[in-house]
């Protein structure tokens, strides 16, 4: 049996181009000589629909473009997802992998286990099925595993059913394993101990078939693969890009030998998701071109990078806001580093600006010593310009905030903390500058000195970030035991760190969740980003 792997990017509602992306697909499959064809997780409508899926039209357009790809089986058969309605008991949707063949559909698996954690949301909207079941094609017996079906006892903890098991019991031959799987840091990793892992339990062979695209926040980067009965990878497809490959199935086994490819570091892996992730999000919106405030730092350096390589330099608008406080060097870093990668900037001193604020509010403030209100107020002046700038002209505010800032609160509401998107929300401030000098492997985009200055908001004379607060290498560590990690502050202080600055950072991190709840939306990179993944309280105590 020839079986087509064909890992496709959706966009998510777009029935009627994800349907005509499928059958092209089919028809390519097709022609190749393939006899199966295999899609992912929800192909038809894009994953993850989210509250779409309350709307009955909806839903009928999913089942009707289910219906509309199965009369392109001709000929071959084919393993499309979707939704489907349950017309029992229970909540009203199934998640389905549809076998089709004959020009209709012939089998609906219903996807057994919900992942309801993280940015997975999927008891809010199905029934999970209380039964698998193996088809025979081409006298070969086919298990069909719905994403989370495969991961039964790969989480931090265990379901109480094992659907693959169920279909090896049922005399499985192969497993067919359509996914939605987003990207993260250390996510092939994970990956490799599940096959490995389900290869040691059933020694089954698996086309699995994961979504490749982004969708606001989340990234997925396909690299789908078919695995052996010993779970080596046969066959594996590129990351962050579409792709239709072939493999052959004896009955048996794969064919071929295992493929052996050296994995790319981690800073790699980070840089080409946030590059994919920024051109997604401006494609499937479509968006052309982004602003965003350039301070000669090394926030706003590696996002005006990222963008240019995402986007085109001509299509990224970096704008100089100088205060009275801020220094000719980064004034001349920001300069040199829009001319290093060919961005037209804009020079927009905001002086002017502020003190037109300070005269309008010196009544209310009655000579008040100056304070963080002050700082604020410049960041929130270089807001207004760039979102003036955005709505004039049309370009979309790019957020600079890395995920250290974004912890603590170190961002002003209304200020610094706008934008359509946040690029290094989910990057901790050590891991920018690892990203700046992968950045800078060839030649010198950002200026070394960007690199090397201490960071500061130069919103006050001589201000440093070391000010107010802890060192980055030492607050990107405690906040990972917190945030990803998910420690408390007393394991955190018998990991070895300094009590009163854990009790200090937790303290910042709670306590300005209601900031976090009005930023933008997140590229999500690690396995705990804030947004939509991390879901907290923002009237309660619990430090």
């Amino acid at each position: 049996m020839k079986i087509c792997l064909a890992q496709l990017n959706y966009r998510i509602g777009d029935f009627e181009a994800n349907t005509r992306k499928i059958s092209e697909a089919i028809q390519e499959a097709r022609t190749a000589g393939a006899d199966l064809v295999v899609f992912s997780e929800l192909a038809v409508c894009g994953y993850p629909p989210e509250d779409l899926l309350d709307y009955p039209w909806f839903i009928e357009k999913c089942e009707q473009s289910l219906e509309a790809v199965a009369e392109s089986c001709q000929g071959i058969a084919a393993v499309v997802g979707g939704v489907m309605r349950n017309h029992d008991d229970g909540r009203s949707l199934y998640n389905v992998a549809c076998f089709m063949q004959n020009g209709r559909i012939e089998h609906v698996v219903r996807k057994t286990l919900l992942p309801s954690y993280d940015i997975f949301h999927e008891s809010r909207y199905f029934e999970p099925s209380d039964s698998v079941q193996v088809i025979d094609f081409m006298g070969i017996r086919i298990g069909i595993a719905i994403c989370e079906d495969l991961w039964d006892m790969y989480n931090d903890f265990r379901y109480r059913k094992s659907p693959v098991k169920t279909l090896k019991e049922a005399g499985a031959k192969l497993v067919i394993h359509p996914s939605a799987s987003p990207f993260q840091l250390g996510k092939m990793q994970m990956r490799e101990k599940v096959f490995e892992g389900n290869a040691d339990r059933f020694e089954l062979p698996v086309v699995y078939l994961n979504q490749v695209g982004a969708h606001t926040e989340l990234i997925f980067d396909g690299r789908s693969a078919a695995l052996n009965r010993n779970g080596d990878e046969i066959k594996q497809l590129p990351a962050f890009s579409e792709a239709l490959e072939y493999i052959a199935f004896d009955g048996n086994d794969f064919f071929g030998q295992p493929v052996t490819e050296e994995p790319k570091e981690e800073i790699v892996l980070l840089h080409e998701a946030l590059i994919f992730g920024l051109r997604e999000y401006f494609a499937k919106m479509g968006f052309t071109k982004a602003i965003l405030g350039s301070s000669g730092g090394i926030d706003s350096a590696v996002v005006q990078a990222l963008a240019t390589e995402a986007l085109g330099a001509e299509n990224v608008w970096p704008v100089l806001m100088p205060s009275q406080y801020s220094t000719d060097g980064s004034v001349a870093d920001a300069t040199t580093l829009s001319e290093n990668l060919g961005n037209a900037y804009t020079i927009a001193p905001i002086r002017g600006i502020y003190d037109a604020y300070m005269e309008c509010l010196s009544p209310v403030f009655a000579n008040r010593p100056f304070d963080v209100t002050e700082e604020n107020l410049q960041a929130r002046a270089r807001g207004m310009l760039l979102m003036a700038m955005s709505n004039k002209f049309g370009h979309i505010l790019l957020n600079t905030s890395n995920k250290s800032e974004m912890a603590v609160g170190y961002s002003t509401l209304y200020g610094d903390l706008c934008g359509g998107l946040s690029v290094l929300g989910d990057v901790y401030k050590m891991k920018v500058y690892a990203l700046a000098r992968y950045i800078n492997r060839e030649k010198e985009i950002i200026p070394q000195v960007i690199i090397d200055k201490a960071p500061s908001a130069e919103l006050r004379p001589g201000q440093k970030d070391s000010d107010s607060l802890p060192p980055y290498p030492l607050l990107d560590e405690i906040l990972e035991f917190y945030v990803e990690r998910r420690f408390g502050k007393d394991e955190i202080t018998a990991e070895g760190y300094d009590h009163q600055t854990v009790d200090r950072i937790i303290n910042l991190v709670n306590r300005n969740e209601y900031k976090r709840f009005q930023a933008p939306p997140i590229l999500r990179v690690t396995k705990k980003a804030f947004g939509k993944g991390r879901l907290m309280p923002l009237v309660a105590r619990y430090v």
